[in-house]
C-alpha cells in the first residue's frame, strides 16, 4: 500500500508556472507507474499525463503536451509536475494517483492523493 500527498498548488498568473509535488509513504513507490489527473468544478476527473515506474516513459494529454512535464524521484519517494504557459482552463484540483499499469482511465488506478488546488488567473 502507498500513501500520497500533493503540494505546490496556488495561484498563478496566466503565462504562469507551478511545480506540483507527490510524496509517497512506504517503500513500494518505485514499482508504480504514476499519473497526474485533475478536476474542474463541474467536470469530471481527467488525465493530464503519467511515468511508468522507472521514469522511461511517459504519456500526455493533448491539452498539456508541450507544457507540462511529469518526472520522479524514486530515491526520494517523489513524482512531480511541472506545469509551465498555464491557462486559465488549466484550473482545478490536480491529484496523483498509482496504479499497476500505465494506462489512462483513473479507474486503473489503486491509490490517490487528497489534491491540490491549481488556480489560474487572467
Amino acid at each position: 500500500q502507498v500513501q500520497l500527498v500533493e503540494s505546490g498548488g496556488g495561484l498563478v498568473n496566466v503565462e504562469g508556472s507551478l511545480r506540483l509535488s507527490c510524496t509517497a509513504s512506504g517503500r513500494a513507490f518505485s514499482r508504480y507507474n504514476m499519473g497526474w489527473f485533475r478536476q474542474a468544478p463541474g467536470k469530471e476527473r481527467e488525465f493530464v499525463a503519467n511515468i511508468n515506474w522507472i521514469g522511461s516513459s511517459t504519456d500526455y494529454a493533448d491539452s498539456v503536451k508541450g507544457r507540462f512535464t511529469i518526472s520522479r524521484d524514486n530515491a526520494k519517494n517523489t513524482l512531480f509536475l511541472q506545469m509551465n504557459s498555464l491557462k486559465s482552463e488549466d484550473t482545478a484540483v490536480y491529484y496523483c494517483a498509482a496504479g499497476h499499469r500505465m494506462e489512462r482511465p483513473a479507474d486503473e488506478y489503486d491509490y490517490w492523493g487528497q489534491g491540490t488546488q491549481v488556480t489560474v488567473s487572467s
